[in-house]
């Protein structure tokens, strides 16, 4: 196995100790990895889950949850840039695992003498979604600032009326998963879906992580920055493909020297080429802790033990731009693909935003709409808490101040969005903000908003503030209804913003 160099190891912070404001400027903000320890001792997860060895309760998973269809990979096959998924029930999973077991145990070998193994790893199972009413765990709240997930609990991130079917419900639903797999099982070197933040709890088992801050996320590229190094520890990893990845020894007794890219340099009067070498973080993430992967790190997992964790991908206002970058390069790379069939397709732009929401799973569109419903989901709590007479703390409350920073961040990302090609000229696009203001689902969002920002902040809501989003009681709607009918460009959604943020003000100022 091919040796790399780790520089150093993952804070591992007592979540008990940490202040949710210390969270985000050390970590959230900075995008920078932790692990965090003492907020799973309530989880159901831990006692179900876990027999009384310290194993995965196998017999608990197939007894309760055994008809559940699973995707599981073989991480001894690859496919691609993934491992080999196949579909199976969760009981087919778990017999296969045991069967497994028995067979290393007992030493069983194939015609070729190697022990007669596949390495089995159920991934992206949709837990939650699947099974509502068993509460398994409670997200912490330092990550409860999930904007993708509490979203996608009342709309679709994108719907393409000529592929939908209602069997690809669950399977698209949202990015909180369960994975479970034996000693031995792995997960590829990649970053997040949609360059989210994610988290991962260890209900039990062990974890090796590696992890590559995104300065050097090049450095794992090939030469023209399409393909990424599926294994780290790939003995025959070409250096003449991936020439970033190339180690190099320095002179003797002289300090090494990181940089970005190839150099020339003279050192006391010797010249030497330097190539960067890969230098990757290192974590052991025990039973009961779970790690901060921040966005835009390229990481490689390897299970130490038999292992079953909970998994969520999300975004928030500290991460938006990292989701935007990552469209706007998928965009450029899908438009380039088909740019000699430009002057023969009727609407080349529709086919790239479609081939957009194909690759990266939303297209611009898609990332608007978000970004509006969203944006009136934050006016109206915001509107609703400002009237709240219980509410004393006013403008200074941190969650007052939590949702104004999430209409600026908002309003930022819309601003770079301004001079996408998607939204020049008429392209028949428009969001009626009255119709969505009146949509349960948008109360739906509202709710979830106010509850993950209590609960984030420890602050009590009244009853008076979650009936009146619930019955669409709000000053909001007249306004809303007041500016305009819909939007339809990244300077409507601006606008609307200034707009409704100013007259809201207005309407809280003592006469």
């Amino acid at each position: 196995m091919m040796a790399i160099e780790t520089s150093g190891r993952i804070e591992k912070v007592n979540g008990n100790e940490l202040r949710y404001e210390e969270f985000v400027e050390r970590y959230m903000e900075k995008n920078q990895p932790v692990v965090l320890t003492g907020l799973m001792d309530d989880w159901k997860a831990c006692s179900d889950w876990v027999d009384e060895n310290g194993q995965p309760n196998l017999r608990f998973f197939s007894t309760h949850f055994g008809k559940s269809k699973v995707q599981v990979a073989d991480c001894n096959t690859r496919d691609f840039t993934d491992q080999m998924r196949v579909e199976m029930s969760v009981s087919e999973f778990i017999d296969q695992w045991c069967k497994e077991a028995v067979q290393e145990e007992r030493g069983v070998t194939s015609n070729n003498g190697d022990i007669d193994k596949s390495v089995l790893y159920l991934k992206d199972w949709h837990f939650v979604k699947e099974y509502p009413n068993y509460a398994a765990y409670s997200t912490p709240h330092f990550v409860r600032d999930d904007w993708l997930n509490l979203y996608l609990d009342s709309y679709r991130m994108h719907r393409d009326p000529d592929s939908y079917q209602e069997k690809d419900e669950i399977s698209c639903s949202d990015y909180r998963f369960v994975y479970m797999g034996a000693k031995g099982s792995w997960t590829p070197l990649h970053a997040d879906v949609f360059r989210s933040y994610s988290w991962s709890a260890n209900v039990c088992g062990k974890k090796q992580w590696f992890l590559l801050p995104p300065s050097q996320s090049h450095l794992v590229f090939d030469r023209n920055m399409k393909a990424c190094i599926y294994n780290i520890f790939d003995n025959n990893i070409s250096e003449n493909l991936f020439p970033g990845f190339k180690k190099v020894n320095m002179i003797p007794d002289v300090q090494r020297l990181h940089l970005l890219s190839l150099e020339y340099i003279s050192f006391f009067h010797v010249h030497v080429f330097i190539i960067m070498q890969a230098t990757w973080l290192e974590c052991i993430q025990e039973q009961n802790e779970i790690i901060f992967v921040p966005s835009g790190w390229y990481h490689q997992v390897h299970n130490l033990e038999d292992t079953v964790s909970i998994n969520h991908n999300w975004f928030n206002s500290y991460n938006l731009c990292w989701v935007l970058d990552l469209m706007a390069r998928d965009y450029n790379e899908a438009k380039e693909y088909i740019e000699d069939i430009r002057d023969i397709c009727d609407d080349f732009e529709g086919l790239c935003q479609r081939n957009l929401a194909a690759n990266t799973g939303m297209n611009f569109y898609d990332f608007f709409i978000f970004l509006a419903r969203f944006t009136l989901a934050n006016l109206v709590v915001l509107d609703n808490l400002a009237r709240d007479t219980e509410n004393v703390a006013g403008s200074l409350s941190p969650m007052v101040q939590q949702l104004a920073h999430n209409l600026a961040s908002i309003k930022n990302i819309v601003l770079k969005m301004k001079s996408l090609e998607c939204f020049s000229g008429d392209q028949g696009f428009m969001l009626d903000l009255g119709e969505t203001h009146k949509d349960p689902k948008l109360s739906k969002l509202c709710y979830s908003l106010v509850q993950a920002c209590g609960s984030i902040h420890k602050q009590q809501i009244s009853s008076l503030c979650m009936k009146t989003i619930a019955t669409h009681d709000s000053r909001s709607l007249t306004i809303i209804q007041n500016f305009c009918d819909g939007v339809s460009s990244p300077q409507d959604l601006v606008k609307f913003i200034d707009t409704v943020s100013t007259e809201l003000a207005k309407s809280e100022a003592p006469e």
